[in-house]
């Protein structure tokens, strides 16, 4: 039974949470106006007006291991090491998601979810998702939901042939040799998530992700054309932002965006920064993303390469992969003070 929009967060949060309606079932109901439970505090709010859009244009992989080959790993290491975040050239029904949902689902590689941590959270974010994860090519196929599974695999697929090639050429810029090993340390696990942000009656007073960096290698996101996503300048950078400001990153036809994400942040001994970002809703269109995650297998141990750690000394100490995820979720999106986990002076 639906709930009143009027009654208390319990209901509503039964709702949404535990009985798998999720955000779109909500404003199925006829929202006109934000449940409380989804305002966010003053300083978590997105302020569209003033925020700055990032000028710099994509960068065209395809040019790698050509005559440009230079000009473009020194493009591709800058954003790593500056920005942290570059773009580079679910709507079904709540019974069927519900299925998915946490504690229920059929399938260990599959979970439907709202939000991040909704247990933890002091404001829920506008957000619906579906998360699938790659172990075989055979097992995807037959628990992946059938609506996407053929699709969702091909698109994992090739952005992880495009994460192998970044993560040769970011390797080599900071004078590690690449090798197929260290790579496969880093991109072990993968899985693919459906991200899905209905409309919202006041944008203003919500989000539709937290502020939060990555917890893996890289991430591959393909975002429609609405827009919304906004990241974090790690330092100054002349005619594109000042530390500290959150710049909208406008989706670009045919490009994908490129996170770099913490797990990178640790083994590069902190060259290359893992972005911080969020994404603001919309009144008028839903939004939908589809982020590619690749990380180091749980059982892992991620440290700063040795190469780098003669050279600089460490900034991070080695830890168990599986530690990092389980600090990671629990606790709810806060910038990227997840990576205090692994901070050499912790």
């Amino acid at each position: 039974m639906a709930p009143s929009l009027d009654e208390g967060n319990n209901s509503l949060f039964n709702f949404v949470v535990q009985d798998g309606y999720g955000v779109k079932g909500m404003v199925d109901l006829g929202l006109t106006k934000v449940p409380k439970p989804y305002i966010q505090p003053e300083q978590e709010r997105i302020d569209k007006q003033n925020a700055r859009t990032c000028p710099l244009q994509p960068i065209d992989l395809s040019k790698l291991n050509g005559p440009e080959h230079d000009r473009v790993a020194e493009e591709i290491s800058r954003a790593a090491s500056t920005l942290g975040h570059r773009p580079f050239v679910l709507r079904t029904s709540a019974e069927k998601k519900a299925v998915y949902r946490k504690g229920a689902s059929p399938s260990p590689l599959v979970k439907y979810g709202t939000s991040f941590v909704p247990d933890k959270e002091e404001a829920l974010e506008w957000k619906d998702y579906i998360s699938m994860t790659y172990t075989n090519d055979v097992e995807a196929l037959q628990q992946w939901p059938k609506e996407c599974k053929e699709v969702s695999l091909e698109y994992l697929k090739t952005s992880v042939e495009m994460v192998r090639k970044l993560l040769e050429v970011l390797m080599e810029n900071i004078g590690v040799k690449p090798d197929n090993t260290k790579i496969d340390a880093l991109t072990g696990f993968k899985l693919v998530n459906m991200n899905y942000y209905p409309t919202c009656p006041d944008p203003n007073l919500t989000v539709g992700v937290g502020r939060h960096s990555d917890m893996g290698a890289l991430t591959v996101l393909l975002q429609d054309g609405i827009g919304g996503l906004y990241v974090k300048v790690e330092e100054d950078i002349e005619d594109v932002g000042k530390k500290g400001e959150w710049m909208e990153i406008p989706p670009v036809d045919g490009a994908l965006v490129i996170n770099v994400g913490d797990a990178l942040q640790i083994i590069s001994n902190g060259t290359y920064k893992s972005a911080e970002h969020r994404v603001r809703t919309t009144s008028t269109k839903s939004r939908v993303s589809i982020p590619v995650f690749t990380m180091p297998n749980p059982t892992e141990k991620i440290g700063p390469l040795p190469e780098l750690v003669k050279r600089d000394g460490a900034r991070f100490h080695e830890v168990v992969f599986q530690d990092y995820m389980n600090n990671f979720f629990s606790n709810a999106h806060d910038g990227k003070k997840s990576l205090q986990f692994a901070q050499a002076n912790n």
